[in-house]
């Protein structure tokens, strides 16, 4: 009998797993993914070929790692190629992604986009849906102004035409990105996906507006 051969029965190692083992090693063992190793995991993940248990372990193990400058770079890239984007460019001054819902003020921070945008400069916000309770997301606050979220990139020109200022929800062109932010409520925390989808600049923007967190 030869021991060292595994049982027929014991299945291959997934092509996902070595980046969940790269990340969850423990103390000593775990490291950060290289840059080309962040793109081709979030690729496997946009693209439905992890399992959704190992997007769970995988999104909540960088969760408390926290990333790293090449990972972000990485996650942006791939989601960057796989982003539906208008097949005519629209051309847009100023990229301004929002991502975290209000919990104790209004975002007041509307006010200065629309400011910019009455003085002549083209702003494309884009951010999430509502994904937590107890949050006032910018889309929520922009249609108690009037500005309805665009349903497609026709629209996002036409606002960007008319006021000089269009919102285009994740989910226009990234869906895979918005449905791992809906992961939420299994969670209880946000995961990656809230800081790097802030660098998508879908329209190539020549300047973005970045926040700063914590």
């Amino acid at each position: 009998m030869n021991l060292s051969a595994p049982p027929s029965s014991c299945p291959e190692e997934h092509p996902f797993a070595p980046f969940v083992r790269a990340l969850g090693r423990g103390r000593r063992g775990a490291r950060a993914l290289e840059r080309d190793e962040a793109r081709t995991a979030l690729g496997m993940i946009l693209d439905g070929e992890a399992d959704p248990l190992q997007t769970g372990a995988f999104l909540m193990l960088l969760r408390v790692k926290e990333e790293t400058a090449d990972e972000i770079a990485g996650f942006v890239q791939a989601a960057r190629e796989r982003a539906q984007l208008p097949d005519v460019p629209i051309v847009v001054d100023l990229d301004w992604p929002t991502y975290a819902g209000k919990r104790q003020q209004p975002p007041w921070y509307l006010l200065s986009a629309l400011l910019l945008a009455a003085h002549g400069h083209r702003v494309l916000m884009h951010g999430c849906e509502p994904h937590a309770r107890n949050r006032q997301f910018a889309a929520q606050a922009l249609e108690a102004l009037g500005i309805a979220p665009a349903r497609d990139w026709n629209e996002v020109r036409a606002g960007l035409q008319t006021r000089h200022f269009a919102y285009a929800p994740l989910r226009l062109f990234s869906p895979g990105l918005q449905a791992l932010l809906h992961l939420r409520h299994l969670f209880g925390l946000r995961s990656p996906v809230n800081r790097f989808a802030r660098h998508m600049n879908p329209l190539a923007a020549p300047a973005t507006l970045q926040s700063l967190q914590h």
